[in-house]
C-alpha cells in the first residue's frame, strides 16, 4: 500500500505492545524525516520525566496568567497557533497551539537550568537508543514541530509507550487514556472542528471522532499524532500494538485518504494473528 502512497519516500513499522517487537516493517528504516508535530509526543513525555524527577509540578504556573504546566500538555492554555497571544482563558477551549509546546520547553529549560533540545535528548532519546533522533533547535518551533527521526528510533518510542521503562506506567496512562479537562471543544487540525476535542497530556486521544487520520477499525483508546509533514504515530491499547509511518510530503488529502486504509489493514492483519 505504501507502495502507491504519492511521496518521494516513505517507511513504516508495527510495533507490538507485549515485548516491543517490531512485526512488520517497509521502507527505509533509517531514512531521516522530520517529524512536524509528531515532535510533540516527545516533548510531551520529556515533560513527563521532568514531573517525575520533580523539575516541575503538572499544576505549577507556565505560560499565560491562569495556565499551567498541565494546560499547555493539553492545548488548553489559551495561546494561538503559532504566536504568543492569548485567545482564551486557560481551560476553556481546546486551542492546538505549536506556542504552548514551546513555551512549555522554555519552562521546562528554566527550572532544570538546562537547555530543552539537551534534557528531552538526556532523559527520552538516549536512554532509549534513539541515536538518530534530534530537535532542529534552529526551526521556527523546535519543540513543538521541530523533530527528525526515523522510523527505527521512534519504533523503541512506540515500545515504550506500550510498555514504559523511563515514567512509571501509571503516569503514562494519565496521559494517553484520560482526557485532560473533559468536554473542551476545539479544532482537530486538517480536520476541522470538534465537540470535545479530547486529548491527553500532549497525546491525542480518538474516542468518538470521525472521520479522523487513524483507521475505521482503531479503538477508541488509540492515542497518538500525526505531522503536517506527513507523519503519524498511533498506539491502539485494545489491538496491543502501534503504527508508525513516516513521509517526507506535506499532510493533504492524499494522507487523508491513504492513512486510514493501511492502519485499518495493519489491525485486520494483527486480528488475523490473533486467531
Amino acid at each position: 500500500m505504501i507502495e502507491n502512497w504519492p511521496v518521494p519516500h516513505a517507511a513504516a513499522a508495527v510495533v507490538r505492545g507485549s515485548d516491543g517487537a517490531v512485526l512488520g516493517a517497509h521502507g527505509p528504516q533509517r531514512h531521516l524525516f522530520p517529524l512536524a508535530s509528531v515532535t510533540k509526543l516527545l516533548t510531551s513525555y520529556a515533560v513527563l520525566v521532568a514531573v517525575e524527577e520533580g523539575v516541575f509540578e503538572l499544576d505549577d504556573p507556565a505560560g499565560p496568567p491562569g495556565s499551567t504546566v498541565r494546560h499547555l500538555l493539553a492545548h488548553t492554555s489559551g495561546l494561538g497557533f503559532d504566536e504568543d497571544r492569548v485567545l482564551a482563558e486557560p481551560g476553556n477551549r481546546r486551542l492546538y497551539s505549536n506556542a504552548g509546546f514551546d513555551t512549555l520547553a522554555a519552562a521546562l529549560a528554566e527550572a532544570a537550568g538546562i537547555a530543552f533540545h539537551r534534557y528531552v535528548s538526556e532523559a527520552v532519546f538516549e536512554p532509549l537508543g534513539m541515536a538518530d533522533t534530534l530537535v532542529n533547535t534552529a526551526h521556527k518551533s523546535p519543540a513543538g514541530a521541530g523533530g527528525l527521526s526515523t522510523v527505527a528510533d521512534l519504533a523503541l518510542f512506540a515500545a515504550e509507550l506500550q510498555s514504559p521503562k523511563l515514567l512509571d506506567p501509571s503516569t503514562v496512562r494519565r496521559a494517553t487514556c484520560e482526557v485532560a479537562f473533559p468536554g473542551t471543544s476545539g479544532v482537530l487540525p486538517g480536520y476541522g472542528h470538534r465537540r470535545p476535542n479530547d486529548w491527553g497530556l500532549g497525546f491525542e486521544i480518538r474516542d468518538g471522532k470521525s472521520p479522523h487520520w487513524t483507521g475505521t477499525a482503531n479503538s477508541p483508546a488509540t492515542f497518538g499524532h500525526f505531522g503536517q509533514s506527513g507523519t503519524f504515530l498511533w498506539v491502539d491499547p485494545e489491538a496491543g500494538a502501534a503504527c508508525i509511518a513516516l513521509a517526507d510530503r506535506d499532510f493533504g488529502p492524499w494522507a487523508a485518504e491513504a492513512w486510514p486504509p493501511l492502519s485499518d489493514a495493519v489491525l485486520t492483519e494483527l486480528a488475523n494473528e490473533a486467531n
